[in-house]
């Protein structure tokens, strides 16, 4: 910096000494801390897990106590620390940009990168440990009811009861491994991340001990460092967070951050305010975004996790929201273990004082305990999945997390993004319009001409125009024309033009003619006149016309109509876009002067099926919103096509300024979401969990989406989605088509229908079974069954239960979402257990009075086994349908077949070899004729008490 004399000088080189301080303690004053600690770089180093090592009990508690809680439209600290970062740069003049990154308009040294580098480390987006193999083994393990299983098993084996304990060590086996390899397959999502910024990257840096230079080299995108000066060209990615240097005609791709497939304009020499949305900085290109066209030199001052992206993606891999049917199960964990030490350790005692044998009286308690814990439980509820995941893959769809279907069936909020889902995902053409918004063929036959003869890249739009004239009878005769030449279509120019001629001298459209179509504004840039055709004249281009044409486009793209402008002009013969040596003139030369014709009209039509689905899935009870980067006016127009009320429509700026209760409150009440940040995404998915207490499902195949999809309920991505969706994605289908979704809901539901049938039954039939032995127990004075017997009993029931994935459930059960009730299971028990131990106690009082069966301990056992045997295996019947059963509904036929068999099974038991080694002894028929009784008033009450349940809580399952 060299000094000047002049004291105007002096005071404009105070001033902005001035400016620079006031900017930097702006900046200092939000940073504070943590910058001071790293004045070298000021670049924000993330805590690490070593670091966090001291807090991270208070931390766990903290997220145990405030689990249900949602920032709503606030941000984190950490994304308002890079959000103030990013605004403080684009506010700020270059000089001052250099100051904040400590660097130089040179550049780097490389030894100052080298060392920053080794600082702070390799240029990576996201700093994710994956969990390794032996701890997603262990949390696969650690299961309420694997542990269970676990140590009954242990106890079998100490009490040499090897075959029990062979058994539930396979059970344990199965369940283990299914969710060991489901959790293994989904860790790794967020390595897709990393492909976004591998690229090499140009580099100026700085070289020389005496006297330095300016080199340009590359760089692995790993090696770029905050204070680094990138150049870049069209296909190049940004390594980090870059404040714009230079720029010529610079357009920059954000689809990776938006969804949005049309580019955007960058600018250099711009300063931005608050005011400007984050994404719509001028200056300011972000990591993983990609130029399109044009040039520039940018200075990196973000890298790593304090990159915008880093943090947007930060909260991939986390858990999801907490399982209520997983939660449901640690419930009945927490139940049985409490039933099991009283009641178990009570008949232990009973049978101890009566035996005085310890091991007999041990292996009974252990018997009593293996009868009261669910087995089956984690292979019925692992068949019921995979039996959905079956019947899903015939209707075209991968699943690969199962649990997945059985929060579909759950489901009762669907978000979705709009291209491609509600639409077909190509424009169609709708009019040809003069300045004044009326149809004119001259707009529609020079539009056709320039898409018909334009060589160098045929655009959906082009398609869209030749598809149109076709379609509708139009007759513009190309064959008479002949094209000249051509200035192909370029993100800078946002235009093509053509250049045809024809031989018709009797045609108002013989000569040579220069067709001009493409964006409206670069269109209207060229024109110095307008053909008005109702006067049938060309007139200068006035003010008032070029605001009347800009008018009627903002009315057009309202409405959901894309636009873009056509222009034409005459041309002396040999006027042409090359001269005569081969070499290029100025485009500006051919492309001016030009006459406006009109504008063409575009649109994305709803698919067919898309109305039908939603209306479909509305009757099942599930409500769709959208969530696009779109603009607000062509999503509301999408939604009206398809049935999506419009009523309460909001776009991301919009929630960005929302205090946290009227962000949650309005989520809840918008049907339509527009030009949403995959931040902004991801958070709307939260206040719908856990504010509105909904499980929701998202449907998105982009990168902005890939936030929302890990957290989401129900993630679902397609087929022809980019790498993050599908590997964020529990399903995957293989058509964009609703109805798909509709049967995923229907089989969503069935599976957990199935699932709740098989949980209800075999708690309520396992703690009746028990008390009910704690009742006999305490009558007779011994065992009502030996151990052996009752882990026949329990064995023979429990494969019975294998059948249930195969049931059907009522048609009214489908129509509504099905969540697990935190209450509901307990009220169950309390109204539905009683009616079991009431009969079986009826069957114990018929033995004790009628049969003097106290005497005789063979006779009692035998009676009881079947007794017991039936009514486990008979309750299926009664709990899985809100009807009558065997009246009004019955069951699959794979029930109806294991209900026989096992009954069967039962009642002839005590005839086989078998039953006579188990001391069993027959039974007389006048017993089984008080079974049918028995049974007939089971079936009696429990329906009256089910129709009791019903009218109270006004559910079933």
């Amino acid at each position: 910096m060299h000094c000047c004399t002049s004291s105007s000088t002096f005071y404009s080189n105070f001033q902005q000494f001035n400016n620079m301080l006031l900017s930097l303690f702006q900046y200092f004053s939000y940073v504070s801390a943590n910058t001071m600690a790293q004045t070298q770089t000021l670049v924000h180093k993330p805590i690490t897990h070593k670091d966090r090592f001291p807090f991270s009990l208070l931390s766990f508690l903290r997220r145990l106590i405030y689990s249900r809680n949602v920032d709503g439209g606030s941000r984190t600290e950490e994304e308002e620390k890079v959000y103030r970062w990013l605004y403080t740069l684009a506010q700020s003049d270059k000089d001052l940009v250099f100051e904040y990154v400590r660097s130089t308009e040179r550049g780097l040294s490389f030894k100052e990168a080298d060392r920053r580098v080794r600082e702070n480390g390799p240029n990576v987006p996201l700093e994710y440990s994956f969990p390794s193999w032996w701890h997603l083994l262990w949390n696969a393990l650690f299961h309420p009811f694997n542990i269970i299983l676990v140590v009954l098993s242990a106890l079998s084996f100490i009490t040499s009861d090897n075959p029990n304990g062979f058994i539930m060590l396979i059970l344990v086996f199965i369940s283990v491994t299914l969710r060991f390899c489901q959790e293994h397959s989904s860790s790794k999502a967020a390595m897709k991340l990393s492909e976004f910024v591998k690229c090499p990257i140009k580099v100026q840096r700085c070289a020389g001990r005496v006297v330095q230079k300016e080199l340009i080299v590359q760089v692995d995108h790993r090696d770029v460092v905050p204070g680094d000066i990138v150049i870049f060209e069209p296909g190049d990615l940004f390594p980090g967070d870059v404040r714009l240097l230079s720029s010529k005609q610079l357009v920059v791709s954000q689809a990776s951050l938006t969804g949005e497939s049309w580019p955007t304009n960058k600018i250099a020499d711009i300063r931005e305010n608050y005011s400007t949305p984050l994404l719509d900085l001028k200056n300011i290109c972000f990591m993983g975004t990609n130029v399109v066209s044009g040039t520039g030199t940018g200075l990196v001052i973000s890298t790593r996790s304090n990159t915008y992206m880093s943090t947007m993606f930060s909260k991939v891999g986390k858990k999801k929201p907490p399982d209520d049917f997983e939660m449901g199960l640690k419930w009945i964990f927490y139940l049985l273990i409490s039933v099991m030490l009283v009641v178990v350790t009570i008949m232990f005692v009973i049978d101890y004082i009566t035996s005085k044998d310890l091991s007999k009286s041990v292996l009974f308690a252990i018997s009593v305990a293996s009868a009261l814990n669910p087995q089956m439980l984690p292979l019925i509820v692992n068949t019921c999945l995979a039996k959905g995941a079956l019947a899903m893959a015939k209707d075209r769809c991968i699943v690969k997390s199962s649990t997945s279907i059985r929060e579909m069936g759950s489901m009762d909020i669907l978000c979705i993004d709009k291209t491609g889902t509600l639409t077909m995902n190509h424009a169609i053409m709708v009019n040809h319009l003069d300045c004044k918004g009326l149809p004119q063929e001259k707009v529609l036959r020079f539009a056709f001409l320039n898409s018909y003869f334009k060589s160098d890249q045929k655009y959906p739009l082009d398609d869209a125009i030749l598809a149109y004239v076709y379609s509708n009878g139009f007759r513009f005769q190309p064959s008479k024309w002949r094209k000249i030449d051509e200035i192909p279509f370029d993100f800078i120019r946002r235009r093509v033009s053509v250049i045809i001629e024809t031989q018709e001298t009797h045609s108002q459209f013989s000569g040579r003619f220069i067709v001009t179509k493409g964006a409206l504004l670069e269109v209207m840039r060229i024109c110095s006149f307008i053909e008005n055709f109702d006067e049938d004249e060309i007139s200068i281009l006035s003010p008032d016309d070029y605001q009347r044409i800009l008018n009627l486009s903002e009315d057009l793209s309202n409405e959901g109509l894309r636009v873009i402008g056509v222009a034409i002009r005459k041309l002396e013969v040999e006027q042409t876009c090359e001269s005569s040596n081969g070499i290029n003139r100025d485009e500006e030369d051919i492309e001016r002067d030009m006459i406006f014709l009109g504008l063409i009209t575009f649109f994305d039509p709803p698919k067919d099926s898309a109305k039908q689905a939603l209306w479909r899935l509305a009757e099942k009870g599930v409500k769709a919103k959208v969530l696009t980067g779109d603009s607000l006016s062509l999503t509301t127009r999408v939604c009206k096509e398809v049935g999506i009320g419009t009523t309460h429509v909001i776009t991301g700026p919009e929630l960005e300024q929302l205090d946290q209760e009227t962000f949650h409150e309005t989520v809840q009440r918008a049907t339509v979401l527009a030009r949403l940040t995959p931040i902004q995404k991801l958070r709307v998915v939260q206040s719908l969990q856990t504010i509105g207490n909904h499980v929701v499902g998202f449907l998105g195949d982009g990168v902005n989406d890939s936030l929302a999809l890990d957290t989401a309920h129900v993630s679902i991505s397609v087929d022809s989605g980019v790498a993050i969706a599908k590997d964020m994605a529990d399903i995957i289908l293989l058509e964009k088509d609703l109805n798909v979704l509709v049967a995923g809901v229907e089989h969503g539901r069935l599976t957990f229908g199935n699932t709740m049938k098989y949980v209800k039954m075999s708690v309520i039939a396992n703690l009746g079974s028990v008390i009910s032995l704690l009742i006999a127990m305490l009558f007779f004075k011994y065992e009502p069954l030996t151990s052996g017997q009752l882990l026949t009993q329990n064995f023979i029931y429990s494969v019975g239960q294998i059948a249930i994935p195969w049931d059907k459930m009522d048609e009214e059960y489908l129509k509504t979402p099905q969540k697990w009730s935190e209450k509901g299971l307990p009220m169950f028990i309390l109204w539905n257990g009683p009616v079991c131990t009431l009969f079986d106690v009826a069957s114990l009082l018929f033995l004790w009075f009628y049969y003097k069966a106290f005497s005789d301990e063979k006779f009692f056992h035998s009676a009881w086994f079947v007794e017991g045997l039936l009514m486990q295996t008979l309750i299926i019947h009664l709990i899985r349908t809100e009807k009558i059963p065997f009246i009004q509904d019955i069951a699959s036929w794979p029930v109806i077949c294991s209900t026989l068999v096992v009954s069967t099974i039962g009642i002839a038991f005590p005839f086989t070899p078998i039953g006579k080694v188990m001391e069993f002894t027959l039974l007389p028929h006048s017993y089984y004729g008080f079974l049918v009784v028995l049974f007939v008033g089971y079936f009696t009450v429990g329906q009256v008490v089910k129709r009791l349940y019903i009218l109270v809580y006004n559910r079933w399952l």
